[in-house]
């Protein structure tokens, strides 16, 4: 551990004792003593550590995953996803805490990115159409759960928001980071042995339905799909509650 969380909480004005938490352990993952799949401290070992309650340890992971630095899983803890990234400056995705601020960010994703999409259908050169389509298609080979996938995600959205022709759409994901996408916990193989669609199938091809159509230059296809696929992230994650 560093030195930050050998001490007690900072008690920096302004934050409450699950902020603080959060801080302390957002440097631990900057620093490397915390890495991508490594699991988080026990619940027990973070509460006798730092002398605050459960509560506090369990809203401070929580915004670690709304944050998309953790995942937990039931029964066996959580690890840490991604290292947090310190340039970008827009919005604090560590607020996003609840299923309603989970539904809020989606709902201002739909107003972003449905008319990236539909600008990107129009604007993208032959290279950024043929970018985004690997993009997608590189999500196949990504495992569940590991800030590889995260990132390959961010990706597809982010290239689509540089295809637009208006700076600004990928400046703004770039402000956003990793931590905008978001996974239902349980995730299924690709196909069960029965033949079945399973998520992280209708994920894929989500994204590849909106790749297609923003090569074909289908302004129309191109908004549309990105809609389903948003909303039906929205919905995911609404069952995974």
């Amino acid at each position: 551990m560093t030195q930050a969380t050998q001490n007690a909480l900072s008690g920096r004005p302004g934050l409450n004792l699950a902020e603080q938490l959060v801080e302390v352990l957002m440097a631990d993952i900057r620093s490397g003593s915390l890495m991508p799949g490594m699991k988080m401290p026990s619940e027990s070992a973070l509460i006798t550590r730092f002398g605050v309650s459960r509560t506090v340890v369990r809203e401070a992971v929580s915004r670690l995953q709304a944050a998309g630095l953790v995942e937990s899983h039931q029964g066996k803890g959580s690890f840490v996803l991604m290292v947090p990234t310190e340039h970008r400056a827009g919005m604090n995705l560590s607020t996003v805490s609840t299923p309603e601020d989970v539904a809020e960010l989606i709902g201002f994703r739909l107003g972003v990115e449905v008319e990236a999409a539909g600008l990107a259908a129009t604007a993208r050169s032959d290279a950024e159409a043929d970018g985004i389509a690997r993009a997608a298609a590189a999500m196949r080979s990504m495992p569940a759960q590991t800030s590889q996938l995260l990132e390959a995600d961010f990706n597809f959205h982010r290239r689509i928001a540089q295809a637009t022709g208006n700076r600004f759409y990928g400046e703004l994901l770039e402000s956003l980071g990793p931590a905008m996408i978001a996974y239902p916990a349980h995730r299924l193989p690709p196909l069960d042995q029965a033949g079945n669609i399973g998520p992280d199938e209708i994920i894929c091809r989500e994204h590849e339905a909106i790749a297609e159509a923003i090569a074909d230059g289908d302004v129309d296809s191109a908004r549309a799909a990105m809609r389903l696929h948003l909303s039906n992230t929205r919905n995911r994650l609404s069952r995974k509650k």
